[in-house]
């Protein structure tokens, strides 16, 4: 069986092996290091899924507070080894983040996927999320 936890902010220099894959490894892992420790500073919270010691997967974690959706918790970065997929490990992980937001008082769950990630895309749905935008960016 997986455990699924948060992981301490001390700790999450772990994370950046999978964070590196989950970008075909286009950031560098400074860059990575620097808005990771950046992001302490932000409310952000970081789940991991692993099996005995060995860190499988990952998600970031949000809670926000929109005007057009309320209190709701954002997945970010999801990743699961490529070696593990195929196991019900992100299912579960969402579960156990969609419990989490409950326990907070979240009344959504809403995130970005990106158009070219029709995997990804599907997982969502299948999760039960719609999509009701676009996601834009302007670089500065």
């Amino acid at each position: 069986m997986y455990d699924i936890r948060f992981i301490p902010p001390e700790e999450w220099s772990s994370i950046l092996p999978l964070l590196q894959i989950l970008n075909n490894y286009t950031i560098s892992e400074e860059i990575l290091t620097e808005r990771l420790e950046e992001m302490k500073n932000h409310r952000y919270q970081c789940i991991g899924v692993y099996d005995a010691d060995k860190l499988i997967g990952i998600t970031g974690v949000w809670i926000l507070n929109k005007f057009y959706n309320g209190k709701h918790i954002e997945p970010d970065n999801v990743m699961v080894l490529p070696e593990y997929r195929n196991q019900q490990i992100g299912e579960m992980m969402m579960r156990w983040v969609h419990d989490y937001g409950r326990s907070q008082g979240c009344i959504v769950s809403e995130l970005n996927a990106y158009v070219t990630n029709e995997r990804g895309i599907r997982f969502w749905i299948n999760q039960g999320y719609k999509i009701l935008g676009f996601h834009f960016q302007k670089k500065l």
